[in-house]
């Protein structure tokens, strides 16, 4: 149960970050790209990427770990839990894995949301 209070209080403020971070990102264009999301995602995945490399040299203690990325980077981005899962296979020399992963991600993602608007839309029409 404490893990449980543990991710959510820190997923929490991994969303107000993705607000902040989105936010202040995303006003610094005027065009229609999604330049909030991409930096969010960006600094997500490098972050995570930090902080499962300190976990593997112990450098993070497994509660910390749970906290930073399960927690904070969940609510910040699980595009960044992408990220480092395909870099993950790909160390692990699994380059068939990391490229479906990869595939499976997009191709299923993709039209998940394209189907998801769509039904949105006819059910509210």
């Amino acid at each position: 149960m404490k893990d449980l209070l543990l991710v959510f209080f820190a997923g929490g403020l991994g969303c107000c970050g993705r607000y902040l971070v989105g936010g202040w990102a995303q006003r610094l264009t005027a065009s229609g790209f999604p330049l909030g999301t991409l930096a969010v995602n960006a600094l997500g995945c490098f972050a995570l990427g930090v902080v499962v490399g300190l976990s593997l040299t112990g450098a993070v203690p497994p509660r910390w770990k749970l906290a930073l990325g399960t927690g904070f980077m969940g609510g910040f981005t699980t595009y960044s839990a992408f990220g480092v899962e395909t870099v993950r296979l790909l160390e692990d020399g699994l380059w068939l894995q990391s490229a479906a992963n990869v595939a499976l991600q997009l191709g299923l993602g993709l039209p998940a949301a394209a189907l998801g608007i769509w039904l949105a839309r006819t059910l509210t029409a």
